[in-house]
């Protein structure tokens, strides 16, 4: 994958990037990866890499990180919109009969939806900054019936952050952004562990509260 992502960048520039990243706004693409080669890129680590804008070759570090950052974020917050749209019209029976190929089962749809209890509007900040939880939001985001504008503004803010912020590692470590990717794998096990643990903790929570609300409602027998 990572061969396959970084020819892709190597090739088709801030294309790939846009393109890389709106499908990561519903399938996972390593999103880190993808920014972090961008900005070594703009950052001229590699001969015959150039970021290219409109037929044009962008010589400065700063404006050619600024181009691809922005390439990432644009790319993905339409990919977050299409994710928010799919889940918003196609809803639960969507889920039901296609969940799986988004990767969003019934079971992580009621962890979503215990995400966003727990944490309300700040689990679409928090889940776009976060590796591993920022692809599996925009879909049940849609299903819960986020407002569009409250979400846009909230994807837009935390992907913006994300980009910008990835792509100026790259572009700060140059030719050595592969020893950087070789060590964020650890911090996606620990960021996937605690995602889990806070999650699965809402859920059970959610699950309990339905159970009795369930009890109270139902007739008694005997």
């Amino acid at each position: 994958m990572t061969e396959t992502i970084t020819s892709a960048i190597g090739d088709y520039g801030l294309y790939a990037v846009f393109g890389l990243m709106l499908v990561d706004a519903v399938f996972p693409t390593a999103s880190e990866l993808v920014m972090l080669y961008a900005g070594a890129v703009a950052a001229g680590a590699f001969a015959g890499h150039d970021v290219i804008v409109f037929g044009g070759h962008v010589d400065s570090t700063l404006w050619g990180y600024v181009a691809m950052a922005t390439a990432g974020t644009v790319g993905y917050l339409i990919g977050a919109l299409i994710g928010w749209a799919i889940g918003f019209y196609g809803g639960h029976p969507f889920l039901e009969r296609r969940g799986r190929w988004v990767h969003v089962t019934p079971e992580r749809l009621d962890r979503a939806e215990a995400w966003f209890e727990r944490y309300g509007d700040g689990a679409v900040l928090l889940g776009r900054i976060l590796p591993v939880a920022r692809s599996f939001i925009s879909i049940p985001a849609g299903v819960l019936e986020m407002p569009l504008v409250r979400y846009t503004v909230l994807t837009a803010i935390g992907s913006a952050l994300w980009c910008f912020g990835i792509a100026g590692a790259g572009v700060a470590l140059g030719s050595r952004w592969e020893h950087f990717h070789e060590q964020w794998r650890y911090a996606d096990y620990a960021v996937l562990f605690l995602v889990v643990l806070g999650v699965g903790y809402g859920a059970f929570k959610l699950l309990r509260r339905r159970a009795r609300r369930r009890a109270i409602e139902s007739p008694t027998e005997g």
